[in-house]
Order: structure tokens, then C-alpha cells, then sequence
């Protein structure tokens, strides 16, 4: 039988980790053999491992998570590849159908064919790459230049959200940001604000470790810890209340040297999902500006639509990516000193695939046992 064994990270349910063995087969004449050795944990990573779930989207097979990947090629088809056995990859899980209206149009991240690793939408899923081997065809694996480590080539991955998300709001230089949501996605979206020349940075978050991490790092100008209402507010007029008090809270703070007020934002990145935040989000974004929809949370929300309307606010999904990662690994590899240092976004590394449940219940965390704050959780499966 041709092919070869590989240990694989296999969720059989929620929190029901195990490593299995599959068999792989060889590459096909348009793939390479990768072995993957570094994956970072991402949101819906956690969300299947928690719940065997992520939203709508039940498992419906047993799942290898992981999709924030690089690795090493280590087969090529005997037919010859634009690779070759050696070369360091950053993996781009998404295959598109490539023939679809949107993929002609380069908008292949919402192709309705899309068969995305460690997503359960599609069925059979798409294996993730929490495992030692994968095969993938060579187009989407993006070759990393020597100047990069497999972690940052495991980082284009977030890294490409981010820069969809800045191609989605027709960012402009001198331009104010808002960022709701400091977590690594929101990080990142502060760091290419900071590339395309925004003016002032500005993050929310309602852990205060996470803002003092963004401003201390060079990732935002301002900052606000973001205050949990007590009691909790229940009505819809108590929800928009608290929503404009935070945005004027946002609006009136200064940057870091105490110089200006921030104002109002042309370009707001909601990262949260959290309806609170997108209410914000519109009282906090300025006439003619827009709102790029990042989060995945509450799925049904009750919004100031008509305050958006009047104010000719755009409200913009953001979905995955599309057409990003060689511009994500050139701008890492660039040294530009505008980008703040992404890599210190990596706060937690584990090693081997049997550490995988340990790290999934670390990604689930704000803080570790020491009271470390925990941003990205990578898992490292060098040899």
C-alpha cells in the first residue's frame, strides 16, 4: 500500500482530544507532502474544542483542528513541482472550487465551494493541520523566506485577516483607528493600521493587560479598559445608553504623550462579535467612515441602525482572506518600522502533538497559572 502513517490531533467531542493514526497517501501530481511543525490556536479552534461546535456548525466526524500553519516540504510528486523537498511554507488551508463568479472576481474567501481545514462546515471535513504530514497542493503553499521562522510563517495566517480587513475599509494614511478587541486579531489590525500610516491608534479591551500590552508594544496610540456595567444593563435604551457613554469615553481619551484628543474614528475594526461593541462601534465611527465586522460572536444583534444611516456609516463584513499572504510575508520579512513586533504576540509554545489538549485549555485562557497574559498559543512540531 502506497502512502505512509502519521500521528494525528483528532477531536472525537468537546474537550475529547486524542492522537490517532490515519494513513496519508502520496501527493498528487499538483500537491506536496508538508510536514507541519509550527500551527498556532485560533478562536474557532477553541470554539470547536469547547462546545464540538463552532455557531451553527456542528461536527459531524471526528476533526483535526489547526489551520494557522507552517512546516517543511518533505515529498514532491515524481511528476516535479514548483517546490521542492526542503522549502519552508506558510500553508493557505482555504481550497476554493477556482472556477466560481467569485473566485474569477478574486474573491475566492467566500466561494461557496470553499473547503477550509479544521472547518466542519463542508462534509467530509477538511482535515486540519494538527498533525505530522499533510498533503496541499503547492499554489497555496507560500514559500518563507530565510529571514523568517516557521512561527511567523504560522502568523500569516492571522496576519492576512488583518490585512483583508484594512483592504475592506480602503484604509488612508493620516487616518484615526479604532480597534475593539485586543486580542491577536485585534493586534494585528492595529499593526497594518500602523503600516498604511494611520495617524492615532486606538484600542478597547476589557482586559486591562491586554490594552497596556498594545500601547507598550507599539501597537496602539491610546488605550481604554473597557468598564463592565453594573448592573448589567437589560433594555434596549440601557444597552444604547452604555454603548454612547463608552464611545465618548473612546473619543475623549488622548494619546500616549497627552498631546491631542483622539476624536472620532474613520475606520473602526470590530473585533469582538460582542453586541455592546458594535453598538459602540457606530456611535464611535465618524460621518462617511466604516465598520469592518471581524468578530465572530452574537449572532442576532440589536443595533442604531438609523444612527449608521444618518451618519452614512458603513458597516463591512470580513470573512477569512483573499489574495494576502505574499504581502504578508514580504511585509514581515521587510523589517518596515512602522510594524510593531508581531512575534511577541506568541506568549505560549507547546511542544509535540500529546501537549495539544494542554495547550488548547491555555488558548482558552486570558491569563496562565502564573498570571501571564496569554495572546497566541503556538504548538511546535519540529522534529
Amino acid at each position: 500500500m502506497s502512502g505512509t502513517e502519521v500521528k494525528a490531533s483528532v477531536l472525537h467531542g468537546a474537550r475529547d482530544l486524542r492522537v490517532d493514526t490515519r494513513r496519508l497517501p502520496d501527493p498528487n501530481a499538483d500537491e506536496v507532502q508538508v510536514a507541519v511543525q509550527a500551527t498556532g490556536i485560533c478562536g474557532s479552534d477553541l470554539h470547536y474544542f469547547r462546545h464540538f461546535r463552532n455557531g451553527p456548525i456542528e461536527v459531524r466526524e471526528p476533526l483535526t483542528l489547526g489551520h494557522e500553519s507552517a512546516g517543511v516540504v518533505v515529498a514532491v510528486p515524481a511528476s516535479g513541482s514548483p517546490l521542492k523537498v526542503g522549502d519552508r511554507v506558510a500553508l493557505e488551508v482555504g481550497l476554493p472550487c477556482e472556477n466560481c463568479d467569485l473566485c474569477r472576481e478574486g474573491r475566492y474567501n467566500i466561494c461557496r465551494g470553499m473547503s477550509f481545514r479544521s472547518s466542519a462546515k463542508a462534509f467530509p471535513h477538511a482535515q486540519g493541520t494538527l498533525q505530522e504530514k499533510i498533503n496541499h497542493p503547492a499554489r497555496w503553499c507560500h514559500k518563507l523566506p530565510d529571514t523568517l521562522s516557521l512561527e511567523h510563517g504560522a502568523l500569516v495566517e492571522p496576519l492576512s485577516v488583518a490585512m483583508h480587513a484594512r483592504d475592506r475599509a480602503g484604509l488612508k494614511s493620516g487616518s484615526t483607528v479604532l480597534v475593539l478587541g485586543a486580542g491577536a486579531v485585534g493586534l494585528l489590525c492595529a499593526a497594518v493600521s500602523k503600516v498604511a500610516g494611520a495617524k492615532t491608534v486606538v484600542i478597547a479591551d476589557i482586559l486591562e493587560d491586554r490594552v497596556k500590552f498594545a500601547i507598550e508594544n507599539g501597537f496602539a496610540d491610546a488605550g481604554l479598559t473597557v468598564p463592565i456595567a453594573t448592573p448589567r444593563p437589560e433594555t434596549v435604551e440601557d444597552k444604547l445608553a452604555y454603548a454612547q457613554d463608552l464611545a465618548e469615553k473612546l473619543k475623549t481619551l488622548r494619546t500616549k504623550g497627552g498631546e491631542e484628543v483622539v476624536g472620532e474614528a474613520a475606520v473602526t475594526f470590530e473585533c469582538t462579535g460582542v453586541e455592546s461593541c458594535m453598538q459602540t462601534a457606530i456611535y464611535a465611527t465618524q460621518p462617511g467612515g466604516k465598520i469592518l465586522i471581524i468578530g465572530m460572536g452574537t449572532p442576532v444583534q440589536t443595533l442604531p441602525v438609523m444612527a449608521a444611516s444618518l451618519k452614512e456609516v458603513d458597516l463591512v463584513g470580513v470573512f477569512r482572506y483573499a489574495n494576502t499572504y505574499r504581502e504578508a510575508i514580504d511585509l514581515l520579512a521587510s523589517g518596515n518600522p512602522l510594524l510593531p513586533n508581531v512575534h511577541k504576540l506568541v506568549t505560549h509554545r507547546f511542544r509535540a502533538l500529546e501537549s495539544v489538549p494542554v495547550a488548547f485549555d491555555t488558548a482558552a485562557k486570558v491569563k496562565d497559572e502564573k498570571g501571564d497574559l496569554v495572546i497566541k498559543v503556538m504548538v511546535d512540531m519540529a522534529d
